[in-house]
């Protein structure tokens, strides 16, 4: 047996057992680091209002906890004007629900010629096998509800917790970071964490003020139509289709929809005729004037990055998706390197002059090119057309 042997076994062990702890462990701090990269991209998304509070001699922990408030009353109050809408709807039902039946029930005494009667199909309802099992099965699974109640407040609060230590102890944190890299190194962090702020909160203050245009909107035709609840409906309206990308829109409009169809089934028709109308002059005259500074990237580009967010991390991924490849673009446009174009007619979506040469056309196309260079441009990169 050679000498080297016996230690290469030994260390190929190691290093795999090294590797199964690593895996295991981050199986297990996976929701962790979920929570953690959702707090850092809510503290990049205040740190521009924290930042300009900071200035104008506000300590930081202040400016922080001033914007965390402002964020909970409002989360809060739609909370509240979205439950109160809710259980006035079910007491509603509930209240309504033996004018529904007695209907139901003549109806099918018409059709079937059967002499059904309220009272004996309530008592089949109360006394019926399935319905005593639902009520064991629920009163089972309370506790199961109450766990995941608890766990999620448990995460809301981690989550809050770590974005105010991350936006109050900002420039704490980068100065950390940058103390272990060389000083070239720390530019390109420091420009990095720049342009993540920039596009985080340009992405969160651009779907903050397209919400409110959308919910004014439809505040509007809701109020017009006398649907009830216009403002907590409009309010969702405007928050769900601005954070929930690409169907966004028409989630939000379901359940306005339903509200009107309580009233009028025409109703809902103008509700849903409003918010095609709407989205068609949301996609294409207002997110591309207010998002052109902010986060200037592609629809395809939004919608594939979208899809991939949600395959790797469920809802957290589609949020944050849109800042997060924003802040990529932009930080490698800087490092590609661009050419002038040349002035060919198949750039600009032109077709090309029947009957003119092949070699016309690249002599001029070089032609082009070399005026380009002679400014300050690149020339495109080959041969000579006489030489070809």
């Amino acid at each position: 047996m050679p000498v080297w042997l016996p230690r290469a076994m030994v260390l190929a062990l190691a290093l795999y057992a090294c590797f199964q702890l690593g895996s295991w462990a981050f199986h297990q701090l996976i929701g962790l680091l979920i929570n953690v990269l959702i707090a850092f991209f809510l503290a990049l998304a205040i740190e521009p209002a924290v930042s300009r509070m900071a200035a104008r001699g506000m300590r930081r922990g202040l400016a922080t906890f001033l914007v965390f408030l402002v964020v909970l009353i409002g989360a809060a109050g739609f909370v509240v004007l979205l439950g109160s809408m809710l259980a006035g709807q079910i007491v509603a039902m509930v209240e309504e629900l033996p004018s529904y039946l007695d209907s139901v029930i003549n109806w099918v005494n018409q059709i079937f010629h059967t002499e059904l009667s309220r009272v004996e199909v309530q008592d089949s309802v109360l006394h019926s096998d399935w319905l005593q099992k639902y009520v064991q099965n629920s009163a089972t699974g309370v506790l199961d509800i109450s766990t995941t109640v608890l766990g999620g407040l448990f995460r809301l609060l981690t989550i809050f917790l770590f974005s105010f230590y991350f936006a109050a102890d900002g420039p704490r944190l980068r100065r950390a970071l940058c103390s272990v890299l060389p000083p070239a190194k720390q530019a390109e962090v420091l420009r990095a964490w720049e342009i993540a702020v920039d596009k985080t909160g340009g992405y969160l203050y651009s779907r903050g003020l397209m919400a409110l245009i959308s919910g004014i909107a439809h505040y509007i035709l809701l109020m017009i139509l006398g649907v009830p609840y216009a403002s907590a409906l409009a309010i969702w309206v405007g928050l769900v289709s601005q954070f929930i990308p690409t169907i966004g829109t028409y989630l939000a409009g379901a359940l306005p929809m339903l509200i009107a169809f309580t009233i009028d089934p025409w109703y809902a028709l103008w509700v849903l005729g409003f918010v095609v109308i709407y989205q068609q002059f949301e996609n294409y005259a207002l997110q591309p004037k207010l998002t052109s500074k902010t986060v200037d990237i592609h629809p395809a580009v939004a919608f594939g990055s979208v899809i991939v967010g949600t395959a790797l991390m469920g809802a957290v991924g589609a949020l944050i998706a849109i800042p997060a490849v924003a802040t990529l673009q932009a930080f490698l446009g800087a490092y590609v390197k661009r050419y002038d174009v040349t002035d060919d007619p198949r750039v600009h979506g032109r077709l090309q002059q029947r009957g003119e040469p092949v070699l016309a056309r690249m002599r001029r196309s070089w032609r082009a090119a070399e005026s380009n260079e002679g400014r300050g441009g690149q020339g495109r990169a080959g041969e000579h057309p006489e030489r070809v």
